[in-house]
């Protein structure tokens, strides 16, 4: 079914068709607002905030951008309001650089690596500990692969700050990673010495 059917559907109150709605955005949602959010509690609690503000105003959705686009706008819109609130409530706060939770650099760290679903585990943490606009822009282009004009509808950032944000975010990867590659080598080598 095409987007442009399934608001129809929608909007003509098909139950089923806004089920289907959602199983087809769950992902981009969680994706969008996990990213920024970090908190596994309240991520899911956005997440349906998010598509209740789906539900209630689809009637304003015209069409002018994918409903994808329009869907991640809202929710990264959702996850913005909720830690502007949080901060001003000063609960706790989504550090701009949160910690890497349990990942010591270790002497096993490398054989976990080179298993491929350790690998990209390891990866999105890594993406975890980048600011918080750099792993929103990370995650929409990679992830999602949205186009750089997609993701100026959803955030509201200008192209060259998008770009500009996804260049850092892979060079800090980069220095990331090279360093925990640096530090196994620097292991191994030491337990042959």
């Amino acid at each position: 079914m095409k987007d442009g059917e399934l608001v129809q559907q929608v909007l003509n109150g098909n139950n089923n068709a806004f089920r289907f709605l959602v199983s087809k955005y769950q992902r981009l949602v969680l994706h969008v607002v996990g990213r920024m959010v970090g908190q596994q509690a309240e991520v899911e609690d956005i997440c349906q905030e998010v598509f209740i503000k789906v539900f209630k105003t689809l009637k304003r959705f015209r069409g002018d951008s994918k409903l994808s686009t329009w869907i991640a706008t809202i929710a990264y819109n959702t996850a913005i309001t909720h830690i502007r609130k949080q901060k001003r409530r000063g609960e706790v706060s989504y550090n701009e650089q949160p910690a890497l939770i349990g990942m010591e650099v270790d002497s096993g760290l490398n054989q976990k690596i080179i298993e491929k679903e350790e690998a990209k585990k390891y990866l999105l943490q890594l993406i975890e500990t980048l600011p918080v606009n750099y792993r929103t822009v990370l995650t929409l282009f990679h992830l999602e692969e949205f186009s750089y004009k997609e993701i100026e509808e959803i955030t509201g950032m200008p192209e060259g700050t998008i770009k500009s944000y996804l260049s850092r975010a892979r060079k800090i990867l980069k220095g990331k990673i090279e360093k925990v590659v640096r530090l196994e080598q620097t292991n191994i080598f030491a337990d042959y010495a």
